[in-house]
């Protein structure tokens, strides 16, 4: 009851008519910076940072919050429509909604991503300020081996699900993999695949690889059958969700938050991971299996709920341990600091106004989101009316541009070129490119954990699942790995009985 009351206090604040203009010009200013790869909420916010050092922290924060959801709507329309993510948590949009796009229905995926916004935010900030206390105590429980279990998971799924082999998808993701080992080693400082180039010792960037596979493999790939077929340009199709679609996705809404929320709240969660596992349970749940791959409605549905969910998951460990979980929670940490102001538990006492408007403004950000999304649906989905060559020649300027604004290096676009030759090379073997983005962003990472397990028992293997919660994982994996042979062996002993 104390948490309701605070909320409608918080409600008083938010819904004042400045806070309502700083909520409206970051979720405008988001989609904007959404839609141009490269450019992501992160970058947005820290570029915002000393333009807001004069405003008051309320509508700082508010605006800031405005920036982080209306970039991850505006990197999935890029991603829905041409097949650019403009930011990581938008990959997955890509695997159906860009075929959904393909086939004229490119407004009704736009929709089914807007409605998915608003549900998993909106379910999402309603279990931040239900669960954030008891969230932050189990996420200090999880340890090395509990993450190295789930990126193990997102592995196996990943590869399990995508492409027209487990084969195909195993290869992609060691594409992805040895992509991710680029750099210097985290823990020795070793140099591995640099080549003896200092520009490649920071590694790759996840923008990059994710535009270079996508967009410009997309571009190559396009551009090598325009000879073969006549350039039409796609038609947009009715700008509406029918009794159909809204029957097909309603239940993925709901689903994605659940997924979505809890690794957005856990420290080194994002919504990477739940993303594509929102895909997967789309996937083995769906009645209409043969669509996937070719544009089916929930897989665009389910994850980018679970991707707006996960943006409310992230304030969790923010807020109340101070601890950020994505590069944007990271860069609003700086915020706060450079206000003079510390999360931790003790912030919902010392910032109430603060903390409790910065919630509220999410649901208004929400409502403001849809209402400026689901109108403007069709008119994004007019861009596919451009003739293929000049669409995709867009395209290529435009991951150019975004490629060169992560670091502003002449070697990433060469970085570019040669993974989006990478990307062109897997559609013609038919490798499906999303377990490779997948291994360059979750890679690193696995190998931290999976050395600081090893580091904590003193090298033993049984170090990696000491733990209920890994075993609990573990025993997930194996399922996922022999429910196909046991399906196999149950339809044949059917068949000859």
């Amino acid at each position: 009851m104390d948490a309701f009351n605070s909320l409608l206090d918080g409600f008083g604040t938010a819904l004042t008519p400045v806070n309502l203009l700083w909520a409206a010009i970051g979720v405008l200013l988001g989609t904007a910076i959404g839609v141009l790869p490269g450019i992501g909420p992160a970058m947005a916010v820290a570029l915002l940072l000393p333009v807001t050092y004069g405003l008051d922290p309320i509508g700082a924060f508010i605006m800031f919050a405005g920036i982080y959801y209306g970039a991850m709507f505006g990197g999935s329309t890029t991603s829905i429509l041409l097949n650019t993510p403009g930011e990581s948590a938008a990959v997955v949009a890509a695997m159906e909604g860009n075929p959904m796009a393909k086939s004229g229905r490119g407004a009704q995926a736009l929709a089914a991503a807007a409605v998915g916004h608003f549900a998993g935010g909106l379910i999402g900030t309603i279990l931040l300020v239900a669960l954030a206390p008891t969230v932050a105590e189990l996420a200090v429980d999880i340890g090395a081996p509990d993450y190295f279990a789930i990126m193990v998971l997102a592995f196996i799924a990943v590869t399990s699900v995508l492409g027209s082999s487990r084969i195909r998808g195993l290869a992609s993701l060691l594409i992805g993999l040895t992509l991710g080992l680029v750099g210097l080693d985290q823990m020795t400082g070793q140099q591995r695949l640099t080549f003896g180039s200092l520009q490649l010792a920071d590694g790759i960037d996840v923008v990059i690889v994710a535009v270079g596979l996508f967009a410009i493999g997309e571009a190559l790939w396009v551009a090598a059958h325009l000879r073969r077929r006549p350039p039409e340009p796609i038609p947009v199709g009715r700008p509406w969700l029918g009794r159909g679609d809204v029957n097909r996705t309603w239940k993925s809404w709901l689903r994605g938050p659940f997924i979505g929320f809890p690794f957005g709240a856990i420290p080194a969660g994002g919504a990477e991971i739940p993303t594509f596992l929102s895909y997967v349970t789309e996937k083995r749940l769906s009645k209409h299996k043969d669509e996937w791959g070719k544009g089916a409605i929930e897989g665009v549905a389910g994850p980018e709920s679970a991707a707006s969910a996960s943006a409310a998951g992230t304030l969790v460990s923010m807020l109340t341990l101070g601890l950020p979980t994505t590069a944007v929670a990271a860069v609003m940490l700086a915020a706060f600091q450079q206000y003079g102001i510390q999360p931790g538990p003790l912030l919902f006492e010392r910032e109430p106004d603060l903390v409790w408007g910065l919630i509220a403004s999410l649901f208004v950000g929400m409502v403001l989101l849809l209402a400026l999304n689901l109108p403007l649906a069709p008119v994004w989905a007019k861009l596919l009316r451009i003739p293929r060559p000049y669409l995709y020649a867009g395209i290529m300027f435009f991951a150019a541009v975004g490629a060169y604004a992560v670091g502003g290096e002449v070697i990433d676009l060469v970085i570019l070129l040669i993974i989006g030759l990478i990307g062109f090379g897997m559609r013609r073997y038919g490798l499906p490119v999303l377990p490779a983005v997948i291994g360059v962003i979750l890679g690193p990472n696995a190998e931290q954990q999976l050395r600081r397990a090893l580091q904590i028992s003193d090298g033993r293997v049984t170090g990696l699942f000491n733990t209920p919660f890994a075993v609990t994982v573990y025993a997930v994996i194996v399922l996922l790995l022999a429910w196909p042979l046991l399906r196999k062996a149950v339809t044949r002993r059917r068949v000859e009985a």
